[in-house]
């Protein structure tokens, strides 16, 4: 599996930074971590707590990441569809997908 390079992870982050920026104003920062080829992306709300969103696959291309929704209910991340209908897409359809699931729930 190919790990994405320094350049790339950091312009994984600033574009989800700047879409959520941009899209979600409930969303005060987000907070990525890289491990290998995945990227974990959670959001910092502007009360201070942290929601677990999603995870990213690197898969040779910064612009199309596998996508898994993060549930909290098995503490685990599930590869999922996008709205596109596909397993992979764009860092910011992959968040606001995520967005739209998880901070719905919690009426936000």
């Amino acid at each position: 599996m190919p790990t994405p390079s320094e350049s790339t992870r950091l312009s994984l982050e600033q574009r989800l930074g700047e879409h959520a920026r941009t899209t979600w104003p409930q969303i005060k920062r987000l907070h990525v971590r890289h491990r290998g080829a995945f990227a974990y992306v959670e959001a910092e709300l502007a009360d201070g707590e942290r929601v677990k969103l999603m995870r990213l696959r690197y898969g040779g291309t910064a612009s199309r990441w596998g996508f898994a929704l993060y549930y909290a209910s098995s503490d685990r991340y599930e590869d999922s569809l996008l709205p596109t209908g596909g397993f992979a897409g764009t860092p910011q359809d992959a968040l606001d997908c995520a967005c739209h699931l998880h901070l719905a729930a919690l009426g936000t």
